[in-house]
């Protein structure tokens, strides 16, 4: 009998089992350990340690033995004994920005989800501010802590300076940076970015398949990648067509001021075609028409972009182009963490593809008088 055993159990003796799925207790009265597991499966403590790190070289019969052993104990493995054996701490960073719009936010969910699927927890930090020594700040501390690799939601310009500082400190750390570039010379850096201009093209050239002679647009807000690309590519596309380039009117996201600059432009009467920089802002050009007596889609056409829950469900339906945000997070988190599995991987870019949807707020041009 080992020394200080309760006495009349021995060394082996395995761990007792409670009824109801309630956590089983060893023979010391603590939770089961690796240990309880190994004997209980009738293998080594090391091929339970390469079970629980997925391990290839682990027959399917012993991997399956273990975690019946598991199930069986309720043996929960602790994830400070798997950081140790495997050098990771199955943590993930997530650093975001506007954090409470509909794309980021829909990101960050998608993200989470698979993370969790993966078997990573996720540190996020929000942040409210974009300021370089604040991005710096930020992603040092997720470093810090041990994350395994850094994903960053950053969609403003500005953010890739600081973002840039922060490689030359955490170099060693994987990062995957969406909507946003950080240079081809930034090696260990990725990006995941939806196709806006893409997007733009077609939303700009639909409205001209419906014989509008322009289209007039409400971008977002300057040092945006996205609204930068969207504006870029409508200009191009009516460059292309021989159409006339109106002067853009800049919004900054909100229905509030497509509110505003829709009435603006509702009150010009060779305004017949809107393309609007997100939903929300053209949810308030929507609001804007109405109130000025210019029904849509039978004086106005507006098309939106993102597509919102929301959009569907506008009267009229809105025509958007539709991001698939949970796409972009998936895709991400994968190629952060092909990073993590191969430190030298090369630099690699992913574009989300982006699908136009047309609703009832698009229509055949008006006649003119």
């Amino acid at each position: 009998m080992p020394e200080g055993a309760p006495e009349g159990v021995t060394e082996d003796a395995p761990a007792e089992a409670t009824r109801g799925g309630r956590s089983r207790r060893n023979f010391a009265g603590t939770r089961p350990v690796m240990d309880d597991v190994a004997r209980v499966a009738g293998v080594s403590k090391q091929t339970v340690s390469r079970v629980l790190n997925d391990h290839p070289a682990v027959r399917p019969a012993t991997r399956e033995a273990v975690r019946d052993a598991m199930r069986t104990l309720g043996y929960r493995p602790s994830r400070s004994a798997r950081s140790l054996a495997s050098g990771r701490t199955r943590t993930l960073g997530v650093l975001s920005f506007d954090a409470a719009r509909y794309g980021p936010a829909a990101i960050l969910t998608a993200v989470n989800a698979a993370a969790l699927e993966a078997g990573y927890l996720v540190s996020s930090i929000a942040l409210d501010t974009a300021d370089r020594e604040t991005v710096v700040r930020a992603v040092n501390r997720l470093s810090g802590e041990g994350a395994d690799g850094v994903l960053a939601i950053a969609p403003q310009r500005w953010v890739a300076e600081g973002l840039k500082e922060a490689r030359e400190e955490t170099s060693s750390t994987p990062l995957v940076v969406l909507e946003n570039d950080l240079g081809g010379g930034s090696s260990l850096t990725s990006m995941v970015t939806a196709d806006s201009r893409a997007g733009a093209r077609a939303a700009t050239e639909h409205l001209l398949s419906l014989g509008h002679a322009t289209v007039q647009h409400i971008a977002g807000p300057d040092g945006w990648h996205s609204a930068e690309r969207r504006l870029w590519s409508w200009r191009e596309t009516l460059r292309a067509a021989g159409a006339a380039l109106p002067e853009p009117l800049a919004g900054d996201w909100s229905a509030d001021s497509g509110y505003e600059l829709g009435r603006v432009l509702a009150r010009r009467t060779d305004v017949t075609a809107v393309f609007a920089s997100n939903d929300q802002m053209a949810l308030g050009a929507l609001r804007a028409f109405h109130e000025a007596g210019r029904p849509v889609p039978g004086d106005v056409s507006v098309v939106g972009y993102d597509d919102i829950p929301e959009a569907a469900h506008l009267l009229p339906p809105l025509t958007t182009v539709r991001t698939d945000f949970a796409e972009i997070g998936r895709r991400a988190l994968r190629l952060l963490l092909a990073r993590i599995d191969e430190p030298g991987r090369p630099r690699a870019e992913d574009v989300v593809p982006v699908e136009l949807v047309v609703r009832d707020s698009t229509g055949p041009a008006r006649t003119q008088p």
